[in-house]
């Protein structure tokens, strides 16, 4: 069935991603002394400033949500990130800017610098998952040993115990569900579900270098999309680097383009 998009479709999306990623700094910031520096503003009616000091990954010190009128709160929320000596990138989404707000990021020294795809599924409509693939769903602390095995294998993570001895509350975290691909019984590839209000976000899935090209990730966003289904959601959703390996998967399992948001960065 075809999906209209639509304004509202577009801010369920953002909210269900900016809800999945405070998630995850949260479990951060409980650690003992808050080490990785987690901080996160309001910025206007939907929008959030987000910040993990001590991982420069994009997704974890971006502005996002950002909608026309939230304008006059850019030059502060900036001087923020600036204060905590952060890189920043704002992310833009089309059907929420306007020229106000655009003039004002380039005002203050950001153009934009990349762009990323937002695809959108109803889960119910997802063809089955391929049965000779050996995915499972985590729901045991053993096979949460596996799956951390697999993420830090699939991103070279060279502190990989500290990291794994950190995300363990991954398991218990509300709506979410994590997932694992075995090749021959060893974890090589993994991947999470988010779900929200009747939205699932499909997430932080990766392959160890040496298994890709195997369908491993078209598995498993089979499987969350089927497991998204039978928890009633009613979307799912995600995100990629434009016509990426990922992006493509995506679309071969049935996820169709959203939007492409642009990414802002200081010049």
């Amino acid at each position: 069935m075809t999906i209209v998009p639509s304004v509202e479709l577009i801010r369920r999306t953002l909210d269900t991603e900016a809800a999945y990623t405070l998630s995850r700094l949260r479990v951060l910031e409980r650690l003992d002394g808050n080490p990785v520096g987690v901080r996160y503003r309001k910025v206007g009616e939907n929008g959030w400033a987000l910040t993990a000091e001590h991982i420069p990954v994009p997704s974890f010190n971006t502005v996002v949500g950002l909608q026309a009128g939230d304008e006059g709160e850019l030059e502060a929320v900036l001087a923020w990130y600036r204060e905590h000596d952060v890189e920043t990138q704002v992310e833009i989404v089309p059907g929420l800017e306007d020229a106000k707000l655009l003039r004002e990021l380039t005002r203050l020294g950001y153009h934009q610098s990349g762009f990323h795809a937002s695809v959108i599924a109803r889960p119910q409509d997802a063809a089955a998952p391929e049965p000779a693939i050996d995915v499972v769903h985590v729901t045991s602390a053993d096979l949460l040993e596996d799956f951390l095995d697999a993420y830090v294998a699939a991103r070279e993570i060279p502190e990989g115990e500290e990291f794994k001895r950190n995300v363990r509350p991954w398991l218990q975290e509300p709506g979410w569900s994590l997932w694992l691909g075995r090749v021959g019984g060893k974890p090589v590839t993994e991947a999470i579900l988010y779900l929200r209000d009747g939205f699932a976000y499909l997430a932080d899935a990766a392959t160890a270098s040496a298994f890709r090209g195997r369908g491993l990730q078209s598995a498993l966003l089979a499987h969350r999309l089927r497991h998204a289904a039978e928890q009633g959601a009613e979307y799912a959703c995600s995100s990629a680097s434009f016509l990426s390996t990922s992006h493509r998967n995506m679309v071969r399992a049935g996820m169709h383009l959203q939007f492409v948001r642009a990414l802002w960065t200081a010049v």
